[in-house]
């Protein structure tokens, strides 16, 4: 029994020591913190900004560099944050733009870095060409100009014929056995 005491005490020790530097981290973690995702983002890039230490659960992030403010939403508080995401204007010069994040209590400042494009997003920010949208698997059959449209050949008709009559022989069938009372 004595051994099953100090196994239970070594694993409660390991799970504290694990745990502690964890919960001191996260309070040592500085407020008014910008963090910016992808942190060198190319024109027309989707980027994700996060904030710490704002009291309240919304914020507004303002920047030359955006197409439209970010509106932050998340836990708030001392060791919250709030995050969201806006798209970089695809019309911007590289550079380093301003990042203003209003907060509820105050104000933090923080900036984003533009790095020319590579090569044209892969994802444009909206439609560049119509959709090819409805009619399921027959849109294909329908973009097809075919002006000459053909019924069922002679093979259709046929094997039509033929399976009618299978029918028919086997529903007389059926009525003979019920009338002799073998089915």
């Amino acid at each position: 029994m004595g051994s099953w005491k100090v196994t239970l005490c070594a694993g409660a020790a390991a799970v504290a020591a694990t745990l502690t530097p964890t919960a001191y981290g996260y309070a040592a973690e500085p407020a008014g913190k910008v963090s910016v995702t992808p942190s060198t983002p190319a024109p027309g890039d989707e980027v994700t900004l996060k904030v710490t230490g704002c009291s309240g659960r919304k914020a507004t992030a303002a920047s030359k560099a955006f197409v439209s403010d970010a509106h932050l939403v998340g836990s708030g508080g001392a060791g919250g944050s709030l995050s969201g995401e806006t798209r970089i204007r695809t019309s911007i010069d590289p550079g380093s733009y301003d990042v203003t994040i209003t907060c509820a209590d105050f104000r933090v400042r923080g900036a984003v870095k533009v790095v020319a494009a590579s090569a044209p997003p892969s994802t444009p920010a909206s439609p560049v060409a119509p959709v090819r949208a409805g009619g399921g698997g027959a849109a294909p059959l329908a973009a097809v100009d075919d002006s000459r449209v053909e019924g069922p050949g002679v093979a259709h008709a046929v094997t039509g014929l033929l399976l009618a009559g299978a029918a028919a022989v086997a529903v007389a069938l059926r009525r003979t056995r019920r009338r002799r009372g073998t089915d």
